[in-house]
């Protein structure tokens, strides 16, 4: 067994991980994502990133666990993962010439002594307004149909994005270097 496992299923953590030459174990976690009523996209982060971190950390032996969700936000509303392909097409022309925010929770938990560090980082991106028929040919796409806000900034998703303001790798779905700084604290010297 690893010292970390990552409690995602998130190839795309995983990926981020790998890219900052973290060797690991993945643990998917098995909590429930709901957010409770009034709960800011923040908070409802943070907590879920809790809440897996924790989840995981009863089934793994590692030393360290890494919880984390994202989220996308426009107007205050947490735009999730699709359910239907009319779903998607809602949220991108909802996106579409405007400005949002991607939100990530992010748990490192020590296993045994239970001591952690929750955070969470926000990044803001700026579509320009995609063509009805381009949207229909990204769903075509399969892309967005597993990611939040039905988009990958990684993916094809990124001839969307006009710009974008603070981490990218937090769009992606991991702040790496966030997450590197809390590694660091519990004793995990990246470099």
């Amino acid at each position: 067994m690893s010292d970390i496992t990552l409690g995602s299923a998130s190839p795309r953590r995983a990926d981020l991980l790998r890219q900052i030459g973290l060797s690991f174990d993945i643990l998917p976690s098995q909590v429930d994502e709901d957010i409770l009523p009034g709960e800011d996209p923040a908070s409802y982060c943070e907590r879920a990133a809790l809440m897996k971190a924790r989840d995981v950390a009863g089934r793994s032996s590692s030393r360290l666990i890494i919880g984390a969700d994202t989220v996308v936000v426009l107007d205050g509303e947490i735009l999730g993962k699709p359910g239907s392909e009319a779903e998607a097409r809602s949220m991108l022309e909802r996106l579409s010439g405007r400005t949002h925010q991607v939100i990530t929770g992010v748990c490192v938990l020590e296993r045994t002594s239970g001591r952690h560090e929750v955070f969470s980082v926000t990044s803001s991106v700026a579509f320009r307004v995609i063509d009805p028929l381009e949207i229909d040919r990204y769903i075509g796409t399969g892309e967005p149909m597993d990611k939040a806000g039905a988009y990958a900034v990684q993916g094809i998703g990124a001839i969307f994005i006009r710009s974008m303001s603070g981490s990218y790798s937090n769009v992606v779905g991991l702040p790496l270097y966030e997450t590197a700084q809390a590694l660091d604290r519990f004793g995990v010297a990246v470099l």
